[in-house]
């Protein structure tokens, strides 16, 4: 199981411009991958998955223009989004959707969109995340890397991603982690009593033992 917690960035001006500008380079990003994804669909009927676009867009200059782990969860995100289009056409041709799905949008040009950070290429220095930056912004801005306060209620070790996330003209750090079972004391559990749920097309579950 995993938690996610969102704290506001309150960063200094040069943090922020920093933040804005990555946001934004993936935003761009993110609308070159669903024009090559919406391209393929229609001239050869297959859908791009997030490996796809992710080698098709390492030598696209918003791709290049932040770290490059970062950037491929972009692409994986749009990935996701055209995988999603494919079940509900499948549903769609069964005749299991009345609607007919619409290949992924475009985001609106000149805005920002997350940028996400796996935790393997981040480092906690003295209560500070470090998150690097891509060879293209150090050649241009002499910045190889920006930080950002970590929260003292949550673990290090059980961090999974950090996500920075444009909102209503405001950026927060989504903190994905994984969430640890705690059990009363002295509790027995009896693993051989399972409750078996599952959703239908007609009713909402269907909950057996």
């Amino acid at each position: 199981m995993f938690g996610c917690q969102q704290v506001l960035i309150k960063a200094d001006k040069n943090t922020s411009a920093i933040i804005e500008y990555l946001c934004h380079e993936s935003n761009n990003l993110y609308n070159c991958c669903v024009y090559y994804g919406r391209q393929i669909w229609f001239k050869t009927g297959k859908i791009v998955t997030g490996f796809d676009l992710t080698k098709q867009m390492k030598s696209n200059p918003h791709f290049q223009a932040g770290y490059a782990s970062s950037m491929q969860q972009t692409c994986l995100n749009v990935g996701e989004s055209f995988r999603s289009f494919k079940q509900l056409l499948r549903k769609y041709i069964k005749g299991e959707l009345n609607q007919k799905p619409n290949t992924p949008k475009y985001r609106k040009s000149g805005g920002l969109f997350t940028v996400t950070y796996p935790k393997k290429w981040l480092k906690l220095r003295d209560g500070k995340i470090r998150f690097p930056l891509g060879n293209r912004v150090k050649v241009w801005f002499g910045l190889t890397e920006f930080f950002l306060d970590f929260p003292i209620n949550l673990k290090w070790e059980l961090i999974k991603e950090i996500r920075i996330v444009p909102r209503n003209g405001y950026f927060y750090a989504e903190f994905v982690y994984q969430k640890m079972l705690e059990f009363p004391e002295n509790q027995v559990l009896d693993f051989s009593k399972v409750l078996g749920i599952d959703h239908g097309l007609n009713n909402w579950l269907t909950c057996e033992l």
